[in-house]
């Protein structure tokens, strides 16, 4: 017998626009107690009214304390549901891209929210963020593996929103073995993953569309890549035709990878990296009297929840500021950031105000965000996080 749940009075409303999560203060708690849920299980979603209104997976002690995974009350989360989503999923990568490296499955974005998992041909990484998921394990690798059938399954089970779903953080292979990085292509440059023991699942396939329009300017061009990571931006630069190429990181383990990741397409020479500080790296770039043609800022999230986001603004000005005062007369700007929090005019925002520090003048040539295999689901803006400017910052 599956248990219900029951919400208040017009709390349906954001479930019926489309969402997918609920929170506990939209749950009537008299009809159906939360503490009476089983932690991780199904339920039957219904309204103040007792109609039904779909499945979804519990946890009575998250502030989302639930995620629909149906519209259909009869469905359930099973290893059936999930071969089809997969399945549905899988038919969208192969329309989009000719190789099998990709993100498979973006949460909520392929409706499936809390499940992570992206492809490095027959290696899988998989991130399950909410014990609703958790629960499942076993059945995400059975259909996976009815689905793709490869030949490696990583969980890569460390991200922070884990430990807001109290789950323990690991990384375990589940399936095959693994003892180093994946290779892997994108935009035509090859790559050495670091899936065991790099952020994340190892790799950033949002940025793809984002490096595919820079890596079309760098041609001849100097070009600094702040927090570089394992090279994604500054060793595709080089792949197309970027004269010289700076990756600097806080971590000398990324660094290395970055001379890997050179080496491997042949470009050790252009590609040259320094470990440092983000912020003390450009103030001694600038004191050094370095220049550059093409500064790229991809940072991490600085604002992770909304409380961050004055702290995090003004983080993200000092950044722009000072990789701008690198650039010479002429010069292009990549400014990313991946904050949720950040809306997209404010990024703008961001931008216009380093620009008239400097007294320079600015010019947005290009507004970017994530690709299409991390798709945005529309009634959850949570889900268009990424975004991505491309400005040229000039002098009359």
């Amino acid at each position: 017998m599956t248990q219900t749940l029951r919400l208040k009075k017009n709390a349906d409303r954001r479930l019926k626009a489309g969402h997918l999560w609920l929170y506990s203060n939209e749950v009537d708690t008299e009809a159906t107690p939360l503490k009476g849920l089983e932690s991780g299980g199904q339920v039957v979603v219904e309204a103040a009214n007792g109609r039904a209104m779909g499945v979804a997976y519990v946890n009575p002690n998250s502030l989302i304390c639930a995620r629909v995974v149906s519209r259909d009350p009869a469905m359930r989360l099973d290893r059936s549901l999930l071969v089809h989503r997969f399945n549905q999923a899988l038919a969208l990568r192969q329309r989009l891209y000719a190789k099998p490296f990709y993100r498979l499955v973006h949460g909520e974005g392929d409706l499936l929210p809390g499940l992570i998992v992206d492809r490095f041909d027959d290696v899988l990484v998989v991130q399950l963020n909410t014990l609703g998921m958790e629960r499942l394990a076993e059945e995400v690798v059975a259909a996976l593996d009815k689905v793709l059938t490869p030949r490696v399954i990583v969980f890569k089970n460390d991200s922070s929103g884990r430990r807001q779903e109290q789950l323990e953080r690991l990384v375990t292979v589940a399936k095959g073995e693994l003892d180093g990085p994946v290779p892997m292509e994108e935009n035509g440059v090859r790559f050495h993953v670091p899936v065991l023991d790099g952020q994340k699942t190892g790799w950033f396939f949002d940025h793809r569309a984002n490096r595919a329009w820079l890596n079309g300017l760098v041609a001849g061009k100097r070009v600094l890549d702040v927090f570089s990571y394992i090279g994604g931006w500054g060793v595709q630069a080089a792949a197309h035709g970027a004269r010289e190429v700076l990756c600097v990181d806080a971590s000398g383990q990324a660094l290395e990878r970055v001379a890997e990741n050179a080496a491997l397409n042949g470009l050790h020479e252009q590609v040259a990296v320094g470990e440092a500080d983000a912020f003390e790296a450009l103030t001694a770039l600038k004191a050094d009297g370095e220049q550059f043609d093409v500064v790229i800022l991809d940072p991490p999230a600085f604002i992770k929840k909304r409380k961050d986001i004055p702290n995090g603004e003004r983080a993200y000005a000092k950044l722009n500021r000072e990789a701008m005062r690198l650039l010479g007369r002429d010069g292009l700007l990549l400014s990313a950031s991946c904050s949720m929090h950040l809306a997209p005019e404010r990024l703008m925002e961001v931008v216009r105000g380093a620009v008239r520090h400097q007294d320079r003048h600015g010019q947005v040539l290009y507004q970017g965000h994530q690709a299409a295999d991390h798709p945005v689901h529309p009634a959850i803006p949570e889900t268009a996080y990424l975004k991505a400017l491309g400005v040229r910052v000039f002098r009359d």
